[in-house]
């Protein structure tokens, strides 16, 4: 048995799923057996995101944060460590908090301390699993397409899986088999979660019903979808380095006395977040779309995603047979036997990497002597 745990871009918790490995053959099905959730506490949520941005003692407040996270996941992890009873935990794998992202500089940075998850759970911890990529020049994201190339490949049927978490990402899988390709297709929640919270006072937009209340501005949108990102060519990934609420206010101060209301604006921001998937995957030819993460939840983004598709079938994937929520965990989980393995996790032709790459490093628990 494997854990996973991850906290995403939307800073709203760490999820973590127990999976049981079917053998340990690279196509060796992972099955969940329980999942778990802690709710990111509001005054660490606040640190992370700005750690997010440049500021005063960051390396102390940095070091503090970690601390404070580190134990959120271990939290998780011992949740799932009672559900697995008596059966062994072959090691966790915990992606961390990114706090800054600039693969084009050399750099990703998870906030993480798997000495710390492994003292703290008796299990062995694989974390760090995007700086090897990084180091071969990839982008070090997105990771989890090979594990959806695993999980969620059809024989017949070319599929997009997107999660939806505060970034957005794609992994556009052939039917039986073939490359597998994928990006950050762009903003996900997280700019909808940061309007919503300058001017509804919560966390984020629930079933997208504010949104809904609005109307789509066609001028602020075209504004929006003119940032060169949208237009470079995958290998990309991106985050809030570049998508923060500064981005949004800066294209909604050039369009002077016509900033459109509040609500509208969310409407825009949803419609801006279901436009970009759609055209990844209209572009690779999907004939079925499968969203996981927060935003599979969002009936209003799925609505407008639904209707830029038709008659592309879009569904969650819990279709599939996996919950939305525990996808990026149970991924996270199979990177873990991966690394254990020796075997590499990235795939070259989504991340830009020279070539294969084993990701991780491994924190061994503490044995009584």
């Amino acid at each position: 048995m494997y854990i996973g745990l991850m906290s995403g871009t939307s800073v709203d918790g760490v999820d973590g799923v127990l999976a049981a490995s079917d053998g340990n053959s690279p196509g060796a099905a992972l099955r969940t057996i329980a999942f778990a959730s802690r709710p990111m506490p509001a005054p660490l949520r606040a640190e992370l995101l700005a750690l997010q941005q440049p500021g005063m003692d960051e390396l102390a407040r940095a070091a503090l944060a970690t601390v404070a996270l580190t134990d959120l996941y271990a939290e998780v992890a011992s949740e799932l460590l009672e559900w697995a009873g008596g059966g062994t935990v072959t090691a966790i794998g915990a992606h961390g908090q990114t706090i800054r992202h600039r693969p084009e500089l050399g750099y990703t940075l998870q906030l993480i301390d798997g000495a710390r998850l492994a003292e703290r759970t008796g299990c062995a911890t694989v974390v760090d699993m995007r700086s090897a990529d990084v180091a071969a020049g990839g982008q070090g994201a997105p990771l989890v397409p090979a594990f959806h190339a695993l999980a969620f490949a059809s024989p017949t049927r070319r599929r997009a899986i997107v999660n939806i978490g505060g970034i957005a990402n794609v992994s556009l899988l052939p039917a039986g088999g073939g490359s597998v390709t994928g990006f950050d297709t762009g903003p996900g929640n997280l700019l909808m979660d940061a309007w919503c919270e300058r001017h509804q006072g919560r966390s984020f937009d629930r079933d997208g019903a504010w949104a809904a209340s609005g109307r789509v501005s066609s001028t602020l949108l075209r504004r929006l979808m003119d940032e060169p990102y949208f237009r470079m060519p995958a290998p990309k990934s991106t985050g809030r380095d570049l998508f923060t609420p500064a981005w949004l206010d800066d294209r909604l101060a050039a369009m002077g006395g016509d900033t459109p209301s509040a609500p509208d604006v969310q409407a825009t921001l949803a419609e801006l977040t279901a436009a970009t998937i759609a055209d990844a995957c209209q572009a690779f030819g999907a004939e079925e779309v499968r969203i996981c993460g927060g935003g599979a939840y969002n009936g209003h983004l799925m609505s407008r995603l639904t209707a830029r598709l038709a008659p592309i079938e879009v569904s969650s994937t819990a279709t599939l047979g996996v919950d939305p929520f525990a996808v990026e965990a149970l991924a996270f989980a199979w990177l873990a036997r991966e690394r254990l393995a020796g075997r590499p996790g990235n795939l070259p032709a989504v991340t830009g990497a020279r070539a294969p790459r084993v990701l991780g490093a491994i924190y061994s628990p503490h044995l009584a002597r």
